[in-house]
């Protein structure tokens, strides 16, 4: 017999249309033309990041410029970060450069369009930098970790992502839908 309802319409955001490749191109460059900077980080700071007192999950990357693998993964974080930052999320990376590679690492994030926030750490012991960020750390680059709103961490790994798996887990940790956080 006849459908009772042959025809329904949708209801929701529209995810992919061919109308918004123009839109896009326009968001890239918006994004290209956004400062990027690298500041210095000293001891202290790092511990009151990885305590997260803000309301936002808060991804944090250690990486360096003489590091292939993190090389090769700085762009996912540069995505995850356009993908999530109208929420209640940061991305955070620390780059362990010594001082006289500071133009290098800057030179890296600017090609990357890196324009979230970014560090330099400004310390003489990496170790103390390991023990702060997590006494779980054994010192491999690069190293992940995502901080919940009062510090817990909800994910971390040694080495390179999993880009899938850490965008599953923030999504999970923020809601699947955008909302007025």
């Amino acid at each position: 017999g006849p459908v009772s309802t042959p025809e329904t319409k949708t209801f929701g955001c529209s995810t992919k249309w061919s109308w918004k490749n123009e839109w896009i191109q326009a968001e890239k460059e918006r994004w290209s033309q956004e400062p990027v900077s690298l500041l210095e980080l000293e001891l202290k700071d790092v511990e009151t990041l990885r305590q997260n007192d803000s309301e936002k999950w808060r991804l944090i990357n250690v990486w360096a410029t003489w590091c292939g693998p993190c090389l090769i993964e700085f762009p996912e974080f540069v995505d995850i970060n356009r993908m999530y930052r109208n929420r209640k999320f940061e991305f955070v990376s620390i780059s362990t450069d010594k001082l006289g590679q500071r133009d290098k690492a800057l030179e890296l994030l600017e090609g990357f369009e890196a324009s979230g926030t970014n560090y330099r750490f400004a310390g003489d012991n990496i170790y103390e930098l390991i023990e702060a960020i997590d006494p779980d750390w054994q010192g491999a680059l690069p190293y992940t970790l995502l901080i919940e709103p009062g510090g817990q961490i909800i994910y971390k790994t040694q080495g390179m992502i999993n880009p899938l798996e850490l965008k599953t887990t923030i999504v999970n940790s923020l809601g699947r839908f955008y909302a007025d956080d």
